[in-house]
């Protein structure tokens, strides 16, 4: 009886965890929206030039900087560091949609559009978070297909730096929306099954999830919608 007791109180106990973990991952996400609004506004204003100018120089400091951060973060996952340096990292991924923001306002229905891609991005978000997170389906087998899709985005776009194909990068940007939202139910499985224990691991995954699917809509969108009249 002791020892059945002892059980059900560690199977509480471990279901809490993941509750906890969950629930503070999607209070950080909220809470990183916040640098990324206003990194997004500077980089939106300041931003294009140096783009413009050289965008390779861009893609080196963009990847450096971004790598370097994540790397910084994962080392302080279970700190208060980890989570001003999750929020500085947001700010820094606002700075560099600024750009691509400031291109879509130059469409007489720019606004509209970012409008458009924000609410495509948090209905994918609310709609596959909600599947991972009853837990009724095994979402782990998924990591290795993933990755690959995410390095072969990378190296697709590192690539279409310099060739400048407008199909390519129309291509990278629905295979990232799809294998981002693949990745949503994914990171959310893992947090949900107790693969995840560090909420602020788990909002950077997330956060990127989100990052990509966004500007991958935002791009397409631009491409099938923008008014340029």
């Amino acid at each position: 009886m002791q020892a059945d007791l002892q059980t059900i109180h560690s199977s509480q106990t471990y279901v809490g965890q993941q509750h906890r973990v969950l629930r503070n991952t999607y209070a950080l996400l909220g809470l990183s929206m916040i640098p990324t609004v206003i990194g997004a506004l500077l980089g939106t204003m300041f931003g294009v030039s140096l783009m413009v100018a050289s965008p390779m120089i861009t893609m080196v400091l963009f990847l450096a900087v971004s790598w370097g951060l994540i790397f910084a973060i994962e080392k302080n996952r279970n700190s208060g560091l980890g989570v001003v340096l999750l929020l500085g990292f947001t700010f820094f991924m606002g700075l560099m949609l600024g750009p691509l923001l400031a291109y879509t306002l130059h469409f007489r229905n720019g606004g509209q559009l970012i409008a458009m891609a924000a609410g495509g991005t948090g209905a994918i978000f609310f709609t596959l978070a909600g599947i991972a997170s009853t837990g009724k389906r095994d979402f782990s087998k998924m990591g290795t297909f993933l990755l690959a899709g995410a390095i072969l985005i990378l190296v697709a776009a590192i690539a279409n730096a310099f060739l400048h194909l407008p199909a390519l990068a129309m291509a990278i940007s629905l295979v990232a929306i799809v294998v981002f939202s693949g990745f949503i139910l994914f990171d959310i499985d893992r947090i949900v099954k107790g693969g995840e224990t560090s909420y602020v691991s788990a909002t950077l995954a997330v956060y990127l999830d989100v990052y990509n699917i966004f500007i991958s809509l935002l791009q397409l969108l631009g491409v099938f919608g923008g008014d340029r009249d």
